[in-house]
């Protein structure tokens, strides 16, 4: 009878200890983050850090322009927290009342820039009303804060009217990194962050800051988020020094800095 003791107590404490995984298991949390195309990179690395100290949280993420993003959270999307590129995708959602109250922050600072082809000739925004470009790429000023800000830079200068009828909208900031890459534009304005990445351009010039709005990258968790404490806490540390240290790495500068 000794032996089926043995049996009994060993097949419960396996029991026990499949229900303590399956607990663990079932705890884990998930959290679905719509985030501007212009930080893909950045936040990757931040995710993986933070999942190192935080092992029961997994992320889903969402890229896109911040204006299309901003809609399909207006449209019911199931998202937890929003990065934006831009203020007004999120004071558009803070009008509807669809940020969790408290939650909004400026997190990062970006700036915008000319980017050409290696071999290319054009060396300023002088060039672009010249024969040399063919096509200009732009993302797209009704939903992509990098194409809002790139129209006011070009009108600014006095070039926008010049580029009428060359002008290529891509529908994100990392469209228009791709169509310079390609060879399908000729010239393009970026993000400072997003012209690191490439090998295939390069930086003819830097916009001037006066040209065009402050470019804030505003955070905040959503009011119909499923995880609001695991949200918040993730959005407290995208503003902390660990988090800090990989947005400067990749380009960014604190929105507070």
């Amino acid at each position: 009878m000794k032996w089926q003791r043995e049996t009994f107590a060993l097949f419960a404490m396996c029991a026990i200890a499949g229900t303590l995984i399956a607990c663990r298991h079932s705890q884990r949390t998930t959290i679905t983050l719509s985030v501007a195309a212009s930080l893909q990179d950045a936040i990757a690395e931040v995710e993986a850090t933070y999942h190192r100290d935080h092992r029961d949280v997994e992320f889903r993420n969402n890229f896109g322009s911040s204006g299309t993003l901003a809609r399909e959270i207006e449209q019911g999307a199931p998202v937890d927290a929003f990065i934006s590129a831009g203020t007004k995708p999120m004071d558009d959602l803070q009008t509807k009342n669809l940020l969790a109250p408290g939650s909004r922050m400026d997190l990062l600072r970006n700036s915008l820039v000319l980017i050409v082809a290696q071999d290319s000739k054009v060396t300023g925004f002088d060039d672009l009303a010249g024969n040399g470009v063919r096509m200009f790429a732009l993302g797209d000023p009704a939903s992509v804060p990098a194409g809002q800000y790139g129209r006011q830079t070009l009108t600014s200068l006095g070039i926008y009217d010049k580029l009428l009828g060359r002008i290529v909208l891509g529908k994100d900031v990392r469209q228009v990194l791709t169509y310079v890459e390609t060879g399908n534009a000729d010239a393009g304005l970026v993000y400072a962050t997003d012209a690191r990445v490439s090998t295939k351009v390069r930086v003819a010039a830097v916009a001037p800051e006066l040209s065009h709005d402050a470019i804030v990258y505003p955070v905040a968790v959503m009011a119909g988020s499923h995880n609001l404490e695991a949200a918040r806490e993730f959005m407290a540390y995208l503003a902390g020094p660990a988090a800090q240290a990989i947005f400067v790495k990749h380009g960014f500068t604190m929105a507070k800095s």
